[in-house]
């Protein structure tokens, strides 16, 4: 994509609530392509991008990566003014990214009912291990889970070597990327109905894609 043309996203608004890291890398895919993206971080705890892995010049190379081409802003979800911004600035969004655990934002009054009543064109991408639903919804879920439990990690390394997992975030990324398309397909349909829609995404699911017939050979 040329950098001096507007990209094809151009116009669309984006806000990241999402930490670590697939749904940031989801939402910096998106502004790659044109898309405004607002970085939600808390005042008092901000992303932990900033201070994870190596740094150059005081200034953490994963939140240069995840950082880029996002405006950012401070607010506290859990308050009451947080939340009131928030919607504010919902009623003028397109996108939303969140990675929270399942019933963390209802808890504060910012679930789908809340968002969809002053967007009803709003896609609500929600990025979490297991899922919004289901037996292990409410366990916390990270890369290293899923590249584990999906069972990459059993099929590489040595024959007889133990179970290796890969030196960076690939359940992540991968997630990243099926959660861009899942919103980019979202967003389509938005165009047929008028309706935003939520995308609820689980970690563990695209890894599990991506092995092919391996679940199936193991079952």
């Amino acid at each position: 994509m040329s950098t001096t043309a507007a990209g094809p996203l151009t116009g669309l608004k984006v806000i990241d609530l999402a930490t670590l890291f697939a749904g940031p890398l989801a939402a910096t895919m998106l502004g790659d392509f044109g898309a405004d993206v607002i970085k939600v971080e808390h005042p008092r705890k901000p992303d932990p991008s900033r201070g994870h892995g190596p740094a150059k010049d005081g200034v953490g190379l994963w939140w240069k990566l995840l950082g880029r081409n996002k405006r950012t802003l401070t607010l506290d979800l859990s308050a009451p003014g947080g939340r009131d911004v928030l919607l504010r600035l919902a009623a003028e969004t397109d996108v939303i990214i969140e990675n929270f655990r399942p019933g963390t934002l209802e808890r504060w009054g910012l679930g789908p009912e809340e968002l969809h009543a002053v967007n009803p064109r709003l896609v609500l991408a929600r990025v979490t291990g297991f899922g919004q639903f289901g037996p292990y919804a409410h366990r916390p879920g990270f890369g290293t889970l899923a590249e584990a439990m999906s069972g990459f990690a059993a099929i590489t390394g040595e024959p007889d070597g133990p179970p290796t997992l890969p030196p960076f975030g690939l359940a992540d990324s991968i997630a990243a990327l099926a959660t861009a398309y899942a919103v980019m397909a979202a967003l389509a349909g938005r165009e047929k109905t008028g309706e935003g829609q939520v995308v609820d995404l689980a970690i563990i699911e695209p890894i599990l894609t991506v092995l092919g017939p391996q679940p199936l050979w193991y079952d």
